[in-house]
Formats: structure tokens, C-alpha cells, sequence
């Protein structure tokens, strides 16, 4: 009895152990933060008279490359890009293939960025740079400078920043054929660039970014800055360069028939200035052009033709295109009218509708706005045939609820269909669900400016063309706002972009750093330093 006792004691002292030293375990120390360090390299960095295709890098610790092709930027662009090992397994060793031929006496930089990290922690070497020349001096002169986007307040990361030299065969097109002869990247993490080992020289500096990357300019897909006049190296100024999205020029494309009575045509740029004629046998078919919602095409609707030919012409400020094309007996499109705005209708929104096809006759007798107490609404509406928006505009009360109706043929579209009755309701909120906004917009540099209050995606929720620097917004939803004042110098009543070709730059555009914070039934008075 006294063993067994004596042996539960020792189990138990034992269990005790076992506890205090789980308690007490060893955590492995520090975590690893320092990137690994250059042991050696052959050539060393920065040789003069480089003239072997093949560079090794030695690491004090094992290394990985992560991420080359979006982080590695080759100055002067090679046409064979170059192979860099290892990838995908850890070495204590890097090489660096050429594939391509050297030019004379040209200093040549391969910026990796941070791409090379430890093989444990990740932990990069920032922007490790290896150069050399093939000539007797390394070129060491600089262009520095920053970019933004012009229009959003978020500027996009990996950004290409260029430079062109300017020689007798520089021309402003070059941006759309060939490679430039220096070129750096934003990468993720700054808005900032630095061109090193730049030739003295002058050069067109220009910033893309781009969809593809080929280091040439697309403008139907890529974004362009471009400093204005030729910079002569060395200049220590630093330049702001600011990235736009240029409006194409107008460019049809080869329609295709979607029914019986409408053909789709897509399209290039601006349609605006578009006129389209259709002829049958040489007689003048009727047209009508309406915009295909949140795609670039167009809908042109027709009278219904039996598998019949039909000539189009688009003409676009005197440039004409025509387009042939066989029609085929397909189902014809029905009227439908909805509601695009549904449930609550704000004090300063239309009541907006929607047809299917294209409406060209109203019988006002026939439509009835009233309110919840059956009592009529006094109402003026406006039909945009282009969105085939059916705009209702009126005088709304605080928690009212608004029915409109639409008894039949009370609209005829286009082919002869008239609607049946139809019925939309919408309701309004109470003043105290809303908040206003007073605006002083101080230090402008010039007026007019076009004011827009964009939500946390920068997509504008409303704006105002203002002549005087204060600015109301009311009964606005409470919610956080961003501020964008653009300087309407056209003075056109719209924003407009730049265009390289031109030398135009983007109508500038001013952010306000803060959010502003705006909640029901506050009115908040803010003043906007534009100087700033």
C-alpha cells in the first residue's frame, strides 16, 4: 500500500514538471527582419568596359526572386529580355544572363526592386540596382520627379516613366513605335521617380500606364503624362507629371443586326458629332441612334425589313464610313417602360423611366401623378431619346408617397406599340434624414469650376458648375464625401482631357485631402483652400 502510495506521489510530481516546463518553453528568439547582404559579384557593380553576358551575384544567406517581370526594369530596354536565375528554388547565388547585343559605350542599369528577399522570412533587398557601362565613364546625371493621376485622387501603382532623346529623327509619334531610351517604374509603393544614369542630352519625358506592356503607346487602352517642352540633362529640377486617359478619336466598327428592327454598332471615342443615314435600293431609310446602356455601341432602330439589303453610313466631321450588311427576319423588339429610379426619390432626383425602344408620341391627358391622399402632382417631364430616359421633374413633400400611372396609350414607341396600364410608386424621406453642405472655396485660381462631391470609389454623386466660390449642396444623404474641384478653363460646363498629339493638358483638377463627414440633419459649413 505504501508503494502504490509512494508512486501516485511520483506521477504526480512528475505530471507538475512536465506543466512548468510547457510553461516555460523556448520561443526561438527574434524574428529575422534583416535582408540578405551582397557577399560578391562578378563584374562588380558599376564596371566600365562590361563586355561578358553572364553576371553572378553572391548572398551571405540563401535568396528568391519573387515577382521579376512586374518589378525588374531594364534601362536601356533590351529586345531579348534577360534570364535571371534561380527561379522558383532558393540559391546562395544569382546570374544574370544577357541575351542580347551590348551597345557601345552605354551605361545599362537592371533594377530588381524588391524582388530578391531571403528564402525564411521574405525579407527584400529595396531596390537593388546592378550597372555598368560598355564604355570607358558610367553616365551618373539624373531626372527625378513625381506622378499623380489627374483626375482620381488615387494614383495608379507601376507606372513606366520615360525618357526619348531628342535627335534629328525624334518626331512626336515615336511614343507609338518604338522603345524609349531610358525608362524607370513607380512600382507599388510610391507615386515618386528617379532616371539614373541618364547621358546629358535632350530628352521628351513621358510617363505610360500601360494595359500591355511594350513600353509603347496605346491610347485606345493606356494612360499618358508628358512634361510639355523638351528637358535639357542635367536639370535639377523635379517634375510633376500627370497621367490622363485620352479621348480617342471617333472610330466605328462593323455593325451586327440584335432583332428584327435593331442593329448594334460599336464604337471608338466620342459619338457625339455622329450622323447615321440608311438607304435601301437607294431610298432613305428612317434611323433612329440611342446609346446601348453601360456598353460602347450604339442602337439604331429601323422599320422591320424581310431579308433585304441595307447601306449605313456613319459620318463623323466629314469622315465618312459605309458599312453594307443583309438583314435577316428576326423576333422585333416589344415595348417595355420600368422604373430606373425605385423606392426612395430624392428631394433633388428626377423619377426617371426606362423604355426598351425608342418612344416618339405622349398623351400628357393620360398620365397621373398623385400622392397618397389621391390628390393630384403638378409634374413637367423631358424624354432623352439618346438614353430612352423618360424624366419626370416635381415638387416633393417630406414622407409622401408618390404613384405614377400611366394609363394606356398613354406613350407610343417608334413601330406604333402603346403601353398598357402601368403603375410606379416611389416614397420620400423626412428633412431630418438629410444634411447640408456650405462650401467656401478659397484661393481659387480661376472660376468657373465644376465642384464634385464622389463617394469612397471616387464615383461622382453629385456636382454643381459654380462662377462664385461658395456652393450649396443640399439635403444631401449623410454619408462620408471626398472633394474634387476641377477648373472649368474652357469654360464648357464639362471636364475635359488632354491629348498628346495636341500638347494639351487635362483641365487641372484640386483634391480636398480630408473626407467630410456629413450626417442627418447636420449642416456643416466647410472652407476649401484651393491654394493649398
Amino acid at each position: 500500500m505504501r508503494k502504490i502510495k509512494f508512486l501516485f506521489c511520483i506521477i504526480i510530481t512528475l505530471s507538475l514538471a512536465v506543466s512548468c516546463a510547457k510553461r516555460g518553453s523556448i520561443t526561438g528568439g527574434d524574428k529575422d527582419v534583416t535582408p540578405p547582404k551582397i557577399v560578391s559579384s562578378y563584374p562588380e557593380n558599376f564596371s566600365k568596359d562590361f563586355n561578358t553576358n553572364t553576371i553572378k551575384i553572391n548572398f551571405d544567406e540563401y535568396i528568391k526572386i519573387k515577382d521579376l517581370q512586374k518589378n525588374l526594369v531594364v534601362s536601356p530596354l533590351m529586345k531579348t529580355p534577360l534570364t535571371v536565375l534561380p527561379q522558383g528554388s532558393a540559391s546562395k547565388q544569382m546570374i544574370i544572363k544577357i541575351n542580347d547585343t551590348l551597345q557601345p559605350n552605354t551605361t545599362y542599369s537592371f533594377n530588381f526592386g524588391p524582388s530578391i528577399t531571403d528564402n525564411n522570412e521574405g525579407n527584400p533587398i529595396k531596390q537593388f540596382k546592378y550597372v555598368f557601362s560598355t564604355g570607358k565613364e558610367l553616365d551618373s546625371l539624373t531626372v527625378e520627379g513625381f506622378v499623380k493621376d489627374s483626375y482620381e485622387k488615387v494614383t495608379d501603382k507601376y507606372v513606366n516613366v520615360m525618357l526619348y532623346e531628342v535627335d534629328d529623327t525624334f518626331t512626336d509619334s515615336i511614343i507609338y513605335k518604338q522603345t524609349p531610351r531610358y525608362i524607370t517604374n513607380t512600382l507599388d509603393s510610391t507615386t515618386t521617380f528617379k532616371l539614373d544614369n541618364v547621358k546629358a542630352g535632350k530628352y521628351k519625358l513621358i510617363a505610360l500606364k500601360e494595359k500591355a506592356a511594350n513600353y509603347k503607346f496605346d491610347p485606345t487602352k493606356d494612360k499618358i503624362a508628358f512634361y510639355n517642352q523638351t528637358i535639357t540633362v542635367p536639370d535639377p529640377s523635379i517634375f510633376e507629371l500627370e497621367l490622363f486617359k485620352e479621348v480617342p478619336a471617333f472610330k466605328a466598327h462593323r455593325p451586327s443586326q440584335a432583332s428584327g428592327n435593331r442593329l448594334l454598332l460599336g464604337y471608338e471615342g466620342n459619338p457625339k458629332d455622329v450622323i447615321i443615314t440608311a438607304t435601301r435600293n437607294q431610298e432613305k431609310v428612317q434611323v433612329i441612334s440611342t446609346k446601348l446602356t453601360n456598353k460602347d455601341s450604339l442602337q439604331l432602330w429601323f422599320q422591320p425589313l424581310k431579308n433585304d439589303s441595307l447601306k449605313l453610313t456613319v459620318s463623323n466631321k466629314g469622315i465618312d464610313k459605309i458599312f453594307a450588311l443583309k438583314t435577316r427576319e428576326l423576333k422585333q423588339d416589344s415595348l417595355k417602360i420600368t422604373a430606373k429610379t425605385k423606392g426612395i426619390v430624392g428631394f433633388n432626383d428626377k423619377f426617371i423611366l426606362h423604355s426598351e425602344t425608342p418612344l416618339t408620341k405622349f398623351d400628357e391627358s393620360k398620365i397621373r401623378l398623385t400622392k397618397k391622399d389621391s390628390s393630384t402632382v403638378q409634374f413637367k417631364k423631358h424624354y432623352d431619346v439618346f438614353h430612352q430616359d423618360w424624366e419626370f421633374l416635381f415638387d416633393k413633400e417630406p414622407n409622401e408617397k408618390y404613384t405614377l400611372t400611366l394609363l394606356p396609350e398613354a406613350t407610343e414607341d417608334y413601330l406604333g406599340q402603346k403601353n398598357d396600364t402601368l403603375t410606379f410608386q416611389v416614397n420620400t424621406k423626412s428633412l431630418e434624414d438629410y444634411g447640408n453642405l456650405k462650401l467656401n472655396l478659397k484661393n481659387a485660381k480661376s472660376l468657373p469650376v465644376i465642384v464634385e462631391l464622389t463617394n469612397e470609389k471616387g464615383e461622382t454623386i453629385v456636382s454643381k458648375y459654380t462662377e462664385t466660390t461658395l456652393v450649396e449642396f443640399l439635403l444631401l444623404e449623410p454619408q462620408k464625401y471626398s472633394l474634387r474641384v476641377i477648373y472649368d478653363e474652357n469654360k464648357n460646363q464639362q471636364r475635359d482631357t488632354g491629348n498628346y498629339l495636341e500638347n494639351r493638358q487635362p483641365e487641372e483638377v484640386y483634391h480636398f485631402p480630408n473626407e467630410i463627414d456629413l450626417r442627418a440633419n447636420w449642416d456643416v459649413n466647410q472652407e476649401i483652400d484651393l491654394g493649398k
